[in-house]
């Protein structure tokens, strides 16, 4: 998109691209994992540098961006022949204290199975024994015809020998955690795990006298963070951690062992703990920017101190190298999938135009890459539906229509519904009201009617009152509007109650980009000016008028042509961002503007347009300090 003035229509560049594949069957994969990552060069350099150095790593970013691929990733880069295996054995001095031992990956196998086949022998050996025993007291009994005493003899000798007697599969270890088949080093998602699989827990005996109990190192069960021994601990969205299992995990990650217990005090597992376990792992900590609030302050401390922190990108440039690197990345999913014919170029270059659509960011590709992943599939299994063996552009195009997010369904539901009701206006005129446009989700635009009516003030000063569920950001744009109205109406808001009403707005509102839409439906309301019901906008307004770049304009756009609404005003910084589908390229113009000037020329329709226009421009020569100095401007009434 571009323009040359403020206000004029946006033209559609269009877009092309330089792909020398002609099928994704051409581009070669990489086998390691660290290789296959795109647009985040910072991330695996960091985590080639603390796989080396066995450091741990906390990434913050978006979800779908390759937090969990990069943690994969670390664990090929760790050593295997470093690996242990852990077996935990009775304590004959104190049953409620197994003993733990480390033995070289492999060997914890073997034991056990000597162990178990030196109690076979023991067992047979002894059951030998008894049936001797018992043979010679019966063939006795009957040699003296005395058969009642010795059946009784005979069972009395076996009750003791099977109750009396320790049963040698007692004494055969447990193997707690092995690595003897493991390729790479470790890795374990302990992603939502409660405290019993993340720690360690004992499991419940119900039989715990009479011979039948299970013994104590038996019923032992490693957690996350022990079979993660030497290996790569991987726990998203940290902060659902409980405050407990937090405290705990930083005393395992500073000892480098943790003993099992019990981690219910209902259960009888709750008088055995263990000797420390090894567990020397590497913590990849992961989640949105809202994960660190809700983190142990000594735990990211830990990892701060001993690690590295990562931003994950969500974006990468659109350059030529950046492309290739996406094109691998199609070539990847459809390897990693196995069940969907590739792509030829066409479907690629779509691929391609989708990704810079969903950046929200002009000059950008999208590295929310699980969404995109998503898409892929979507187009390959149209495509191996109607037998083909190719998946060409038209499949992604009808998949772009398959695979939309509920947001998006949701958008069309209530755009749909607000038509029928008339709560969205598209024609004709009418003051106070605008529609402004919001964004649903991360990917999904719909209408945000907004209504302003005037009253006088009920008190001493006139007040600003808006309703809608705004939040804090929402609120406080709201509070820069009354400088603007100030300036633009010429008129004391302090003898005035500005009644604002988002329209619609049931799971609330955030951020700033209504701004210039509830400027416009005031600054109606106030001089009785109608406004064009065919122009949808979005933007931020400063205090000084100029128009703010805002995100999502190209759903917003998308929302408003949904609608049937024919103009958009956006603000100009945002012309190179806009990226909106082929359908809905004739269905909506697109207007920049730099200033709350040129929304209200073109937005709002006086019956003196050229009275309305010279005052325009009388209000926009004042400077602010002129301003100041000539209506008493009073800070509170901003």
């Amino acid at each position: 998109m571009e323009s040359t003035e403020p206000g004029h229509e946006a033209q559609e560049e269009p877009l092309s691209f330089d792909i020398s594949e002609e099928s994704s069957s051409q581009i070669e994969v990489p086998k390691k994992l660290i290789d296959q990552v795109i647009g985040q060069e910072h991330g695996v350099e960091v985590i080639r540098k603390a796989a080396t150095q066995r450091r741990h790593v906390m990434m913050i970013g978006s979800p779908g961006t390759g937090k969990s691929m990069l943690a994969k990733a670390m664990a090929e880069l760790l050593p295997k022949e470093e690996l242990q295996d852990i077996l935990v054995y009775p304590n004959s001095d104190d049953p409620n204290n197994p003993i733990v031992r480390t033995v070289p990956a492999g060997r914890g196998k073997q034991i056990v199975t000597a162990h178990k086949a030196e109690a076979r022998k023991k067992i047979q050996f002894r059951n030998t024994l008894v049936m001797l025993l018992i043979i010679a007291i019966v063939g006795y009994a009957f040699i003296t015809y005395q058969w009642l005493m010795g059946i009784i003899a005979a069972a009395f000798i076996f009750m003791a020998m099977r109750y009396a007697t320790p049963r040698e599969e007692t004494m055969v270890p447990k193997l707690l955690v092995t690595n003897d088949s493991t390729i790479d080093a470790p890795f374990i998602d302990g992603t939502g795990s409660h405290a019993g699989a993340l720690l360690g827990d004992v499991r419940h005996d119900p039989f715990q006298s009479g011979g039948l109990e299970t013994p104590s190192h038996d019923r032992v069960e490693a957690g996350a963070i022990h079979r993660a021994h030497k290996g790569v601990l991987f726990i998203d969205e940290i902060n659902t951690l409980t405050p407990h299992s937090q405290q705990n995990l930083l005393t395992a990650l500073q000892e480098g062992e943790f003993p099992i217990t019990g981690q219910s005090e209902r259960s009888s597992g709750a008088m055995v703990r263990t000797e420390p376990v090894p567990c020397r792992f590497i913590m990849v900590a992961a989640g949105n920017l809202d994960a660190i609030q809700g983190m142990h302050p000594a735990l990211r401390s830990r990892i701060r101190g001993y690690g590295y922190e990562v931003y994950m990108s969500e974006s990468m440039p659109d350059t030529p190298e950046n492309r290739e690197k996406f094109i691998r990345f199609i070539a990847q999913e459809i390897k990693n999938d196995g069940k969907i014919p590739h792509f030829d170029k066409g479907a690629m270059e779509e691929i391609l135009r989708e990704a810079r659509r969903r950046s929200n960011r002009k000059g950008h590709l999208t590295l929310k890459l699980r969404d995109m992943g998503g898409l892929i599939r979507v187009a390959g299994d149209l495509a191996r539906q109607e037998g083909v063996e190719v998946t060409t552009a038209d499949h992604v195009i009808a998949a772009k229509k398959t695979a939309r997010s509920i947001e998006d369904q949701v958008s069309d539901e209530y755009i749909g519904r607000s038509r029928e009701y008339e709560l969205t206006v598209v024609e004709g005129t009418r003051v106070g009201r605008v529609n402004g446009l919001a964004v649903m989700g991360s990917d999904s635009g719909s209408v945000l009617p907004i209504m302003a009516e005037v009253t006088m003030a009920q008190g001493a000063n006139g007040t600003v009152i808006a309703t809608g569920m705004l939040k804090e950001i929402a609120q406080e744009s709201i509070k820069n509007v009354s400088a603007i109205l100030k300036k633009f109406t010429g008129k004391d808001i302090k003898n005035m109650d500005v009644h604002i009403q988002f329209i619609g707005t049931y799971g609330g509102v955030e951020g700033d980009s209504a701004s210039i839409s509830v400027a416009t439906a005031v600054i109606s309301a106030i001089e009785g000016i109608p406004v064009r019901q065919d122009v949808a906008m979005t933007g931020s307004l400063s205090v000084r008028g100029d128009v703010l770049p805002v995100g999502g304009v190209t759903y917003k756009i998308e929302a408003a042509a949904k609608a049937g609404i024919t103009h958009v005003l956006i603000p100009s910084a945002n012309i190179d961002d806009v990226l909106i589908e082929e359908r809905y390229r004739s269905l909506v113009t697109v207007i920049p503007v730099d200033n709350i000037e040129d929304v209200l020329k073109i937005a709002l329709v006086p019956e003196n347009r050229e009275g309305f226009l010279k005052k325009l421009r009388n209000m926009a020569i004042s400077t602010s300090e002129k301003l100041i100095e000539g209506s008493g401007f009073s800070p509170s009434l901003v």
